[in-house]
């Protein structure tokens, strides 16, 4: 499809589209879902990196701010048929949250924003430090534990 084309479908303009491809224009969200939409593809799919590996990981810069700083990444993406469930944790040191095991089919999205956390999953701790994200499978035994000295705080999105 031709610039043109493009700009006619997703009524972006065409000196947009230009400045977009060439990396010199900090655009809106909405422009780039205009443009997603117009191109028949997922927003995700318009800005992840083309040779990525797993493509549920997407860990890229979506929108910059003029304030240095100013950001919103988009870490992740998920299908889901029925519902997600986005919850606000938060372990004192020395907590555990033992889980058991949800049902085929959920998985979860950890994001640590402050601490670390320790996840383990079927007894192997791995630890996700303050500004990592994680996903898996949640019908397996799981655990979330804060082995530091101060509070770890992290969004938990359950995909059921």
């Amino acid at each position: 499809m031709s610039q043109t084309e493009l700009a006619e479908k997703s009524g972006v303009s065409r000196r947009m589209l230009v400045a977009i491809e060439a990396g010199e224009k900090n655009v809106s969200l909405t422009t780039l879902d205009r443009v997603a939409e117009a191109l028949d593809v997922a927003f995700s799919d318009l800005i992840q990196a083309p040779d990525a590996r797993d493509p549920s990981r997407i860990n890229e810069v979506a929108w910059a701010g003029k304030i240095p700083g100013s950001k919103a990444v988009l870490l992740s993406k998920a299908t889901a048929t029925r519902e997600v469930e986005q919850w606000e944790w938060c372990l004192q040191p020395g907590e555990i949250y033992p889980s058991q095991p949800d049902a085929d089919g959920w998985s979860e999205q950890i994001y640590v924003f402050e601490g670390c956390l320790t996840l383990t999953l079927r007894d192997q701790p791995q630890q996700i430090a303050a500004g990592e994200f994680f996903m898996f499978a949640s019908n397996q035994p799981h655990s979330y534990r804060n082995d530091g000295l101060v509070a770890v705080r992290f969004v938990r999105n359950v995909v059921i």
